[in-house]
């Protein structure tokens, strides 16, 4: 590994955030599900989680879209709705879904200092009613057309990158937030060698 691979690693492992996630609900098209993965990896998110249980689960990811994205991320795959709401309480304070309804709040007034996990759903039917029963409100994004809708990819992107205008003005990126044993994980996951983790986490 040469220095600037090994820099260019290391400077995206410290901005990772581990109070920060994305939950697809049976999405359907895998291109948008690595089109989500790119975005997410962009903003410094690096566990995703993936809800099938309606839809056979994905044997593979967009490739086009993802530019080999997920081979950077922890995906966590479910085919049970209360396995994974469980496991996303064991990690996250709140459990947000992407759901127009009169109790539904902005996604600017969403507060992304604290944990939050975003669930996005099914391109046609959106977050299950089982899931919205779970979570602990809805949010919508703001628009002024007439159809009302995004498609998933883009609701995404336009939602973490409110979380990550948030996490940066807060200083979130400017300290290192996963635990040793994760990143001792992601070492080797990434092709590190001994000789090339920091001397203080060998």
């Amino acid at each position: 590994m040469t220095n600037e691979r090994r820099e260019k690693l290391l400077s995206v492992l410290n901005r990772r955030q581990t109070n920060l996630t994305v939950v697809l609900e049976n999405v359907f098209d895998p291109h948008n599900v690595s089109a989500v993965m790119r975005t997410c990896d962009s903003v410094g998110i690096q566990d995703i989680f993936i809800l099938n249980n309606k839809i056979p689960p994905h044997r593979t990811w967009g490739f086009r879209s993802s530019s080999t994205a997920s081979k950077w991320l922890t995906i966590h795959q479910y085919t049970d709705a209360q396995e994974c709401m469980d496991e996303l309480r064991k990690r996250y304070d709140k459990i947000l879904t992407t759901h127009l309804g009169s109790d539904s709040v902005s996604l600017y007034d969403i507060d992304f200092t604290c944990s939050v996990a975003l669930v996005f759903g099914n391109e046609k039917h959106g977050v299950s009613e089982e899931i919205r029963a779970m979570a602990d409100g809805n949010f919508v994004i703001p628009q002024v057309g007439i159809i009302q809708s995004l498609n998933i990819s883009v609701a995404c992107a336009v939602s973490i990158y409110e979380a990550y205008r948030q996490k940066t003005l807060a200083g979130h990126y400017q300290q290192a937030s996963l635990p040793q044993e994760v990143l001792n994980s992601l070492y080797t996951e990434w092709g590190f060698k001994e000789e090339d983790i920091p001397a203080s986490e060998a």
